[in-house]
């Protein structure tokens, strides 16, 4: 019988070294993630940049709109022009009048609406499509439906008044009235939207807080302010912020509502959205609409900072206790 050594495997060849790209992919690498942004900063500088540093550059001008040609330099003369008018002043309180008439009870409501969309109950899918049927309708439908309600003659809302005695409103010449009617079709095409937002938000809760909470004690109102309302507070501050952009630039509202640029008779519910296009469009002063536009975004910096200012200030006492 004869023994034979086991056979020694043979050592594994060394791996072979890994292959360095190329100049051409190495410079592909480091440009192709500009590549890929590339196209949402082009078009962000075509329709979004460029139209603002225009408009800055307008706003020094006298330009006529049966002239577009023809530029008068003026300096901040259009500024100074626009602050020395008293419907521009006006227009000012009336946006800020209708922003919290209708921002406020709008994210109230909002709130509480999806605090209700978030129980389990029975057709909730049915219910969370249907609280977005009023952001999905045109503006302009939704206006003239709105206007019929607060007619002040054949009006159904004046109609319902008068079931509780209440005399008729003049809903379109009023002022506080017409602010009102102005805030209502807001409220009513944007609560739902802000809903749904909110929702989301409360589904993103873990289930943890409630159930530590409900053994501790707390009731579904406890639950409600020392739970939910800490865990929305980024969302609650997006919301405002939002609600505060889209009060300022509120045009669409009050223009359909009587189908005037001046806001009224008295200018009672004239926005600054209104005011910029009766200067540009309706006396033709593009100069001056232009610095309207600018007046407007330099207020939406300073009221969206401010909302800021106060969240950040709020979080860092929280923080401290």
């Amino acid at each position: 019988m004869t023994l034979t050594a086991p056979e020694t495997p043979a050592p594994p060849k060394p791996a072979a070294p890994p292959r360095r790209p190329g100049p051409a992919r190495r410079t592909w690498q480091k440009v192709s993630p500009y590549a890929y942004i590339t196209p949402f900063f082009t078009l962000f500088a075509a329709f979004g940049l460029f139209p603002l540093i225009y408009t800055a550059f307008v706003s020094l001008y006298r330009v006529e709109l049966q002239t577009p040609g023809d530029m008068e330099w003026r300096g901040l003369g259009n500024y100074t022009a626009l602050f020395g008018d008293e419907y521009f002043w006006v227009s000012l309180r009336n946006t800020f009048t209708i922003g919290v008439l209708s921002t406020v009870p709008q994210l109230v409501m909002a709130l509480g609406l999806a605090h209700l969309l978030n129980y389990r109950m029975r057709g909730r899918t049915f219910l969370r499509t249907a609280v977005l049927l009023p952001y999905a309708t045109s503006v302009a439908a939704a206006t003239l439906v709105f206007a019929q309600l607060f007619g002040r003659d054949f009006g159904l809302i004046n109609y319902a008044l008068g079931l509780v005695g209440i005399d008729p409103v003049d809903w379109q010449n009023g002022t506080v009235a017409s602010q009102i009617a102005v805030s209502t079709v807001v409220i009513w095409r944007w609560t739902g939207y802000n809903a749904l937002i909110y929702l989301a938000g409360m589904q993103s809760i873990p289930d943890e807080l409630y159930e530590a909470a409900a053994m501790d004690g707390a009731s579904r109102w406890r639950q409600f302010f020392h739970v939910t309302l800490p865990g929305l507070r980024p969302t609650i501050l997006f919301t405002v912020i939002v609600s505060t952009i889209g009060a300022t630039q509120l045009f669409g509202e009050p223009l359909l509502l009587e189908g005037s640029i001046s806001g009224g008779i008295s200018h009672q519910y004239q926005t600054l959205g209104l005011y910029m296009y009766e200067q540009g469009w309706g006396f033709f002063h593009l100069g001056r609409a232009a610095a309207i536009a600018w007046v407007m975004f330099l207020l939406i910096v300073v009221l969206v900072g401010v909302n800021a200012l106060i969240a950040r200030r709020r979080s860092r006492k929280e923080a401290g206790r």
